[in-house]
C-alpha cells in the first residue's frame, strides 16, 4: 500500500483497504478478549490468596461479561463467509461488477460515496460494449437481501434494501440542456479512510437546478473529463426522465423504481437461514447464491428478457 502503483487502479485500491479493514476486526476483538481472560486469570489467583469471598461478585460479573463477548465473537467467527460482513450495495456493485468481466463489457466506476462507518452509499457505474443497456435494463428496481446478521448476537434476520437504475446512453442530439440549468462544483476526488485519489480539484459534481439531479464523476485526473461523463450521465437520465414523462421525483426517473420497502423487491437474495435467490416478476429461483454474487447473471437476464417479451406481444 506504500508504493505509489498501489493508486494506479483506485477501484482495486478501495478493495485491497476494505478487505485490509475486515480482516483486522476480528484479529484486534481476539487480543483484547485474551486480554481480558488474562484479567480474570490474574482476579482469581487474588481470591485464592486472599480466600474471603472479597471479591466473588467481582469474578462472577467478569465471568458473565467474558462469556457473553465470546458468544457474540463465535458467532461471527461462524459468519466469516464471503458475503456475510459486507455492505449490501457494495455486494451488489462487486456483482455487477464481475459479471460485466465475464460479459466481456467494460465498467468503469465513476463515482463512489463511501457509508459513514462501512459499506457505500451509492455507486454510478458505466457499462460500455454490445448490447450492455438491453442486457442490464431488467436489473432496474429494489432488490432485497436476507440473512442473520453478523452483527447480532441474538441471531436475527436482517433484511437490507438498496435500489438500481440502469439508464442508457444518450446522444448529444436527443438531449438538450442549458448551460444556465447547471451548477457545476469541482471538488478534490478521495476515497475511504481519507486516502487521496488525486492531488488537484478535479472532480466534478453537476446539479441539474430544474430537476435537482446531482450527477458526480472523480475516477479521472482530468477535470475536463470528468465534466464530460458526468454531462453523459446527466442527459441519460434526462432523457429517460422525459421519455417516461415522471418529472416530479427523482426516484421516479427510470420510470420503474418502486418504493424501497417490503413487497416492492424485483429481487430477493436469502444468504440465511437457507441460500435461494428469487426474481419475483419471473418467478426464477437460483440456489447457487456464491455463484450469483460472483457475477452468474446470465440465467435471470434471459429469464427477464423472455418474460419482457412476454408482456410487449
Amino acid at each position: 500500500m506504500a508504493k505509489p502503483s498501489f493508486w494506479e487502479d483506485n477501484r482495486r485500491a478501495q478493495e485491497v483497504i476494505r478487505e485490509r479493514t475486515e480482516l483486522s476486526r476480528p484479529v484486534a476483538r481476539l487480543k483484547e478478549l485474551t486480554s481480558n481472560a488474562d484479567d480474570l486469570t490474574v482476579l482469581l489467583e487474588l481470591a485464592e490468596e486472599a480466600n474471603d469471598g472479597s471479591v466473588d461478585a467481582e469474578i462472577a460479573d467478569s465471568i458473565a461479561s467474558l462469556t457473553k463477548d465470546l458468544d457474540e465473537f463465535e458467532l461471527k467467527i461462524m459468519l466469516s463467509g464471503p458475503h456475510d460482513t459486507k455492505d449490501w450495495a457494495q455486494m451488489l456493485l462487486r456483482m455487477y461488477l464481475r459479471w460485466c468481466e465475464r460479459a466481456g463489457l467494460k465498467a468503469e466506476v465513476v463515482d463512489l460515496l463511501p457509508g459513514d462507518e462501512a459499506g457505500i452509499k451509492s455507486a454510478t457505474v458505466e457499462v460500455s460494449g454490445e448490447y450492455a443497456f438491453g442486457y442490464l435494463r431488467g436489473e432496474t428496481g429494489v432488490h432485497r437481501l436476507v440473512r442473520i446478521s453478523p452483527f447480532d448476537a441474538s441471531s436475527r434476520r436482517q433484511t437490507s434494501f438498496a435500489s438500481v437504475a440502469v439508464v442508457p446512453e444518450v446522444d448529444d442530439v436527443e438531449v438538450n440542456v442549458r448551460e444556465d440549468e447547471l451548477r457545476v462544483d469541482v471538488f478534490r476526488a478521495s476515497g475511504p479512510g481519507g486516502q487521496g485519489v488525486n492531488t488537484a480539484d478535479s472532480a466534478v459534481r453537476i446539479t441539474h437546478l430544474p430537476t435537482g439531479i446531482v450527477v458526480s464523476c472523480q475516477n479521472e485526473r482530468s477535470q475536463l473529463r470528468n465534466r464530460d461523463t458526468a454531462m453523459r450521465i446527466l442527459k441519460a437520465r434526462l432523457y429517460e426522465i422525459a421519455e417516461k414523462k415522471q418529472r416530479e421525483e427523482l426516484a421516479e426517473l427510470t420510470g420503474q423504481k418502486k418504493e424501497i420497502a417490503f413487497g416492492s423487491q424485483i429481487r430477493s437474495y436469502t444468504f440465511h437461514p437457507y441460500q435461494l435467490i428469487k426474481d419475483h416478476r419471473t418467478g426464477l429461483e437460483v440456489g447457487n447464491v456464491d455463484g450469483v454474487m460472483d457475477g452468474d447473471l446470465d440465467a435471470f437476464i434471459k429469464a427477464y428478457l423472455l418474460w419482457a417479451r412476454g408482456r410487449e406481444t
